[in-house]
């Protein structure tokens, strides 16, 4: 058979050689910090979603068990529960869905349910906000956890 036409050969494409590997670009302070007020807010808004529902769903005796609750024990509670469950499913929170960032690995991968657990009651250490004047903050250099941009790449 000639070589100008082979029905039973592998098809032929072109494959690029130089292709670039370009490591995820860090989220600046700026935009850790626009995520952090957006899930500020969106904390808030849950925290007092939860209290209307304790009320339609269980009346003045909701309000009056939820009164009962520290609200140090409370507001950790809300903050450990939103936080774990945007990270471990999404590896966002709304914060970093609307500011456009993403939790990884030390790899760039999706991180392990232990390191957003981790990462999570990292944020529950005193003074912990103040670790950001360093080059990055506890809950993310103790599970080994990074905050990557994935717009405008």
């Amino acid at each position: 058979m000639s070589n100008e036409y082979n029905p039973y050969s592998a098809p032929a494409s072109a494959v690029e050689t130089d292709v670039e590997f370009r490591r995820p670009e860090r989220a600046s302070k700026g935009q850790r910090f626009g995520t952090l007020l957006i899930d500020y807010v969106f904390i808030w808004v849950f925290s007092f979603l939860i209290g209307i529902a304790a009320v339609m769903l269980f009346g003045p005796a909701g309000a009056a068990e939820l009164k009962r609750i520290p609200p140090l024990l409370l507001g950790v509670v809300v903050v450990l529960f939103f936080y774990i469950f945007f990270e471990s499913i999404w590896g966002r929170t709304p914060g970093k869905f609307i500011v456009g960032t993403v939790v990884v690995n030390a790899k760039g991968e999706k991180p392990s349910f232990g390191q957003i657990v981790g990462r999570t009651l990292c944020r529950m250490i005193p003074f912990e906000a103040f670790s950001f004047f360093g080059e990055e903050g506890w809950h993310d250099s103790i599970p080994n956890t990074r905050v990557v941009v994935t717009r405008g790449r």
